[in-house]
């Protein structure tokens, strides 16, 4: 009246559906770390790119600010400015001033470097000509 309940007739694909979902879903969570990985690098990057630009801005106002200071006449200033402020901490700014041939003006070059001693250092050069 009962039928006969046997292991050995039982046959199925149970076991190797659910070790091949199991192992599609591995690479997909890996896939998506790495993605996730190389995302915010790029966005480390990105910012210390910036922050370097604002810093070679900065030196280039500041060596253009001594160069027409109208005191003590113009001088051309060469050095290496280092910031304190939050947004610029660790950020350095290397002006070289370059003068050209009698009336042809002063060139300013600022190089920003930000994140010297990271991996995702972020360096700018800005260049201002004065006339």
């Amino acid at each position: 009246m009962y039928p006969e309940l046997s292991f050995k007739k039982q046959a199925g694909a149970g076991l190797p559906v659910a070790i091949f979902v199991i192992t599609v879903l591995a690479l997909l969570v890996i896939g998506m770390a790495q993605l996730q990985e190389s995302s915010a690098n790029s966005v480390s990057l990105q910012i210390q790119s910036q922050r370097a630009f604002l810093a070679a801005e900065s030196g280039a106002q500041l060596g253009v600010g001594r160069a027409l200071q109208p005191i003590s006449g113009p001088q051309c200033f060469s050095g290496t400015f280092s910031f304190t402020v939050d947004g610029l901490k660790e950020c350095t700014a290397i002006v070289s001033c370059l003068t050209n041939a009698p009336g042809q003006g002063v060139v300013i070059r600022s190089e920003g470097r930000c994140g010297i001693s990271t991996p995702s250092e972020g360096k700018r050069t800005v260049e201002v000509r004065l006339l």
